[in-house]
């Protein structure tokens, strides 16, 4: 079993283990499994058994940083690291920086005295639900090298499913810490938008969230312990929550009022899909949880989020000059579409998408007058070929047709986990999608802790782990 970085720390503080042990066995696994999977674009061992040192240093002087210190952790390639170039899988972006600064989330992490292991893959300037760029290849799953670890912070959820690590720091804008969560049987949450600061601001503007990807509901909120609170550099950073997310996190969901969305209305499922979120959803009731299936009564705003979507990856390329420039070749082709796309939109056309925005957050603020949580799968569909944007035969070449689940959260920033509930017959990972309120992200991770305390499916590792593959 893969130690989580609550037990880590717990070994660091009783002296069974020292943060050096984990580092190596976290550069171990990288060296054994990340030729399987690429979810690495930069590994730098000498830094990271410098910080382990150091970290051994304080725990056996009884004075840690934080309740991070020593946690082996990577930092999705789309996050500014210092010292560490950020390329976001592009060709576009110079190497040579300077990269003289962190993202508020890294610096955290450096606070707390957690140790950097290095930076992993993403999509071209994280542009889709699928890890793969012109510049660095694409990243497979941790149960499948074949198949997609999604995206697009698809390197982060390999390498915490395969050891690489017991944190990783991804980014959400259209579902992109759930969606590999839920292809790679690993956990991930979008906060409750300005809870985990954003710097520099991302060209997909108030969709975009940074997300703590782990293995487990409770190393998820001990990351968010550390990386959430107020940072200047982000205009709707939020105050620094008063209470640990551990707090709490054991209390069950007996009495809690949850809603179960088979399929939001509009979504056709595979059926290993519903029938593992069905099975999982009755584990909640069996809990003592009050279930009623009841879907939430919106319309796909697909259209809406393609709006939103689309000029904001025609914002990221106008930086370069005309979208047929002589830079263009060097670019994802599918990101040069949508751009091609964004850049015809209107201003006219942004509000009208905005306001379709507004009123969903609307619906799902009344909704949640009602109901605690929402449940949903977190994907429609287990993984499918390394590679591809989308399933092969799928009608739509836009990853957001598959990912019905995932985006409209993203439109009203409400917190939403995924947690694994289960495996296809061909031993792909099923996620379920839990779904909160606004800044009920404790509560969120609450029904998923309850769900994992009484399941084994987070225990489950994939077979790459006991071939040792190098």
């Amino acid at each position: 079993m893969i130690p989580t970085a609550v037990e880590l720390v717990q070994g660091y503080r009783a002296k069974t283990i020292s943060p050096v042990e984990a580092t190596r066995e976290a550069l171990s696994a990288i060296e054994s499994h990340d030729d399987a999977v690429n979810a690495f674009v930069l590994v730098d061992a000498e830094a990271a058994m410098a910080a382990a040192t150091a970290s051994e240093a304080r725990w056996y002087a009884g004075e840690p940083l934080g309740p991070g210190d020593g946690v082996p952790t990577s930092i999705k390639d789309a996050l500014w690291t210092r010292a560490w170039p950020t390329l976001r899988g592009s060709w576009l972006i110079d190497g040579a920086g300077p990269w003289d600064e962190d993202a508020p989330s890294v610096a955290r992490l450096r606070e707390t005295g957690a140790v950097l292991l290095g930076k992993t893959t993403t999509p071209e300037y994280s542009w889709k639900g699928v890890t793969d760029s012109p510049r660095y290849g694409a990243t497979g799953n941790p149960w499948d090298p074949t198949k997609t670890a999604g995206g697009s912070s698809g390197g982060s959820a390999a390498a915490v499913g395969l050891g690489m690590g017991a944190w990783s720091v991804g980014t959400d804008a259209g579902g992109s810490v759930r969606i590999p969560a839920g292809f790679t049987g690993t956990v991930a949450l979008k906060p409750t938008y300005g809870l985990i600061p954003h710097y520099p601001p991302s060209p997909f503007g108030t969709l975009a969230h940074p997300g703590p990807m782990t293995r487990t509901v409770a190393d998820i909120a001990a990351l968010m312990d550390v990386i959430t609170g107020f940072d200047p550099r982000d205009w709707a950073a939020m105050p620094t929550p008063s209470a640990s997310y551990l707090d709490g996190l054991d209390d069950g969901v007996a009495g809690l009022r949850v809603a179960f969305s088979p399929n939001l209305g509009f979504v056709r499922n595979d059926p290993e899909v519903d029938a593992a979120v069905r099975a999982a959803v009755a584990v909640l009731a069996d809990a003592g949880a009050h279930v009623e299936q009841v879907d939430p009564g919106f319309a796909d705003p697909l259209d809406a989020f393609q709006v939103l979507w689309f000029s904001g990856s025609a914002k990221v390329l106008s930086a370069y000059g005309e979208l047929d420039g002589a830079w263009a070749d060097r670019v994802d082709p599918g990101l040069r579409r949508i751009a091609a796309t964004g850049a015809g939109f209107s201003a006219s056309d942004y509000l009208d998408a905005t306001a379709v925005r507004m009123h969903l957050g609307e619906l799902m603020g009344r909704f949640h007058q009602s109901y605690d949580v929402l449940v949903t799968p977190t994907l429609p569909l287990p993984a499918f070929t390394a590679g591809c944007d989308v399933p092969d035969g799928w009608p739509s070449p836009d990853w957001a047709s598959w990912t019905p689940y995932t985006y409209p959260f993203n439109m009203t920033q409400q917190p939403a986990l995924s947690v694994p509930c289960g495996f296809t017959s061909a031993g792909l990972p099923v996620g379920l999608q839990i779904v909160g309120p606004r800044h009920a992200d404790a509560r969120v991770l609450r029904v998923g802790r309850a769900y994992e305390a009484a399941t084994d499916w987070h225990r489950r590792t994939p077979e790459l782990i006991a071939q040792g593959v190098r």
